[in-house]
């Protein structure tokens, strides 16, 4: 069962207003579904808007932002709580450390980061806890194709693209993510073949 979900997405809202939607609609159904959120503090763009839903809905939100960006004033003020960090280092750690699940909302390079670096935890086994990516209109297609392609290419195992869940329903992702059962890490490397 799901207590806490860490939604990484971007500080701002893009041009696609089905990007703010879909973030206020898993803002909602977190609170709605008694999961507190976990993200990034900040009160702009995608996530202002998915805080600022699981609030007005009675939801507890959880923030974690490191102090530079406190002092530019992008905290979020009215939160349940607000954790002040001294990196993004310390940022990231947190945030996986308070959450049972990882969901990557439209952004750009720092969620995509994000997403990547507890993906990448998933795959050598220091966590088991479900990735995942609410793909908006399509944002995330060529992400997952390139995902599929590093497995054509032999560079990421079958087992570990399926670490990766993606879905364009908010409620069906969290209904997935609530049943997700992680696949063991392999260890196995393949090594480059000796030069003639």
């Amino acid at each position: 069962m799901l207590h806490r979900v860490c939604i990484f997405c971007g500080s701002n809202v893009g041009v696609d207003p089905d990007h703010v939607e879909a973030a206020r609609t898993i803002g909602k159904l977190l609170s709605q579904s008694g999961i507190e959120l976990i993200y990034g503090g900040g009160n702009v763009g995608l996530m202002g808007a998915v805080a600022n839903a699981c609030l007005q809905h009675g939801g507890r939100v959880t923030g974690v932002i490191p102090q530079a960006l406190a002092d530019k004033e992008l905290a979020h003020q009215g939160l349940t709580r607000l954790h002040i960090v001294r990196s993004m280092h310390e940022r990231k750690a947190l945030m996986a450390e308070l959450s049972d699940a990882f969901i990557a909302l439209p952004g750009g390079f720092g969620t995509w980061e994000e997403l990547i670096e507890v993906l990448t935890w998933a795959q050598l086994g220091i966590h088991g806890k479900p990735c995942a990516l609410l793909n908006v209109n399509g944002y995330y297609d060529p992400l997952l194709a390139m995902a599929d392609r590093a497995v054509a290419e032999g560079f990421v195992r079958g087992v570990h693209r399926g670490l990766l869940i993606s879905d364009t329903n908010p409620a069906r992702l969290l209904e997935r993510l609530g049943s997700h059962s992680p696949a063991p890490p392999t260890e196995k490397v393949t090594r480059a073949a000796p030069e003639p």
